[in-house]
Formats: structure tokens, C-alpha cells, sequence
């Protein structure tokens, strides 16, 4: 099992491309053979994309200063809300958690999305 980062090595995490670079994001998905894999892959002024494959479920978590925004490229996402209500999203779908809403992200088989966040955001994980 793939261990999952901490909330440090998480923040610290520079884009992987720098700007006027053509990113491939289907290739870049195709890459991930393990259970988790997210990664920043460029940043727009003082926000970062990842791309995030996995299959499992996620850490529950907030992001205290940063909304993030969720678009499913392929597979079921479920973002649980700790309130105990969940959200689906499918291929295309998205949806944006705003700040410091506690959530965590579960897919359902392999799932590959995008995420944009403020650069270096605050992660506090909960568990």
C-alpha cells in the first residue's frame, strides 16, 4: 500500500512543469501504476492543478484558507462532506469544496482527476 503524504510534504510540493510547457495529462495519468499517486503539475498565479489517480479513499481533511476545485476526468469520485452527505461526480463532472469545509475524497475503482488549490495550501488532516 502506498503510504499517503503528510501535510508538510503536501504543501512543499513544487509543479512539476514550468509555464509555456504542453502537459499531456492523459499520458501523464498513464504513468500511475499504484493505488495513489497526486501531483502538482503546474501552477497559475498563486494557484497549482494536480493531478490525482487513486483508488481508495482519501484522509479526511481541510484546506483552512484555500477552496478546492474537483473535475473528474475518469472513474467515481465521491467527495464525503462531515456533515454525512457526499457528492458523485462522474466523467466531466466537478464541483468546488469551499475553505475549511472538512471532506474527504473516496473513488470508486481507479479514478484519475484534476484539482486546482492555492499553491502550497494549508492541509490539516483529521484523522
Amino acid at each position: 500500500m502506498t503510504s499517503l503524504p503528510s501535510a508538510g510534504d503536501y504543501s512543499a510540493e513544487t509543479a512539476m512543469y514550468p509555464p509555456l510547457t504542453v502537459v499531456d495529462v492523459l499520458a501523464e495519468q498513464a504513468t500511475v501504476t499504484g493505488a495513489y499517486s497526486n501531483r502538482a503539475l503546474l501552477d497559475i498565479n498563486d494557484a497549482c492543478v494536480r493531478l490525482a489517480v487513486f483508488d481508495r479513499a482519501y484522509r479526511w481533511h481541510r484546506h483552512p484558507a484555500s477552496d478546492e476545485f474537483f473535475l473528474v476526468v475518469e472513474g467515481c469520485l465521491e467527495v464525503e462532506l462531515a456533515d454525512g452527505s457526499s457528492l458523485t461526480l462522474g466523467p466531466w463532472q466537478s464541483v468546488v469544496i469551499p475553505a475549511g469545509i472538512v471532506h474527504r475524497t473516496s473513488a470508486r475503482g481507479r479514478t484519475v482527476n484534476l484539482t486546482v488549490e492555492t499553491q502550497h495550501c494549508l492541509t490539516e488532516f483529521l484523522d
